[in-house]
């Protein structure tokens, strides 16, 4: 258990309070609150004081608590002054003794609305709260990638017609052969031109497409028209 030290601000206090207490007495005993009334007028002046203060304390920017400090302070310091002999205590004014008859249901107010009024949390208790996250951003729309496989080998052409034959025939034209395109190498012209439109916005055409197989020229014609 702690001891009370008993120093030179203590001892100020005591003398403070009995002197101040003693001022408060005397003065409501002479605006005609006399025997227990007296006595408890300085009780209430100091109660106000100590809920203002202990308010203060919680809340230092409670305009409400630094009102009622100020009022109760007066109460106190204004009974000092008038009992020091600047007022005449065997003919009190009435002004005087209406405010000493109206002062316990005013320190009643005061001490209720700085009692019961809720209290700002202080700003040590109040949680911390964790920084919002940043929003996502929308993700970067991923390069199209092509994957080029080999050229297979074109189909072998028919052999030219030797030049006898050639000379037999010329008078009756003969269409030239139908171009036969293999499956496999048509899908793969297939993904090419789909690629080369999604790039560009236009159909591939023969040159580019011969020049991506790597197949003669009447093969990728006929490639290029068999694309969807």
């Amino acid at each position: 258990m702690s001891r009370i030290r008993i120093d030179a601000v203590l001892i100020q206090a005591v003398i403070a309070g009995a002197l101040s207490f003693a001022h408060l007495h005397d003065l409501a005993a002479a605006a005609g609150q006399d025997g227990w009334k007296a006595w408890a007028y300085p009780v209430s002046v100091d109660l106000l004081l100590v809920a203002a203060w202990r308010r203060m304390r919680t809340t230092a920017d409670n305009r409400a608590a630094w009102a009622w400090f100020i009022i109760a302070l007066a109460a106190s310091l204004g009974a000092n002054v008038a009992t020091a002999g600047l007022l005449d205590l065997g003919n009190v004014p009435a002004w005087l003794r209406i405010l000493v008859a109206g002062w316990p249901a005013l320190a009643f107010l005061g001490g209720t609305l700085l009692v019961h009024s809720p209290a700002a949390v202080p700003t040590e208790s109040q949680p911390v709260t964790a920084a919002p996250l940043p929003a996502s951003s929308e993700p970067e729309p991923v390069p199209d990638v092509t994957v080029e496989r080999a050229p297979e080998p074109a189909p072998k052409l028919p052999p030219a017609p030797a030049p006898e034959e050639a000379v037999a025939l010329a008078p009756a034209p003969v269409s030239a052969p139908a171009v036969t395109v293999p499956p496999a190498l048509l899908d793969h012209a297939q993904k090419l031109s789909d690629s080369h439109q999604a790039a560009t916005g236009a159909r591939i055409d023969a040159a580019t497409l011969r020049a991506r197989l790597g197949v003669p020229a009447p093969l990728a014609d006929a490639i290029t028209a068999q694309l969807a």
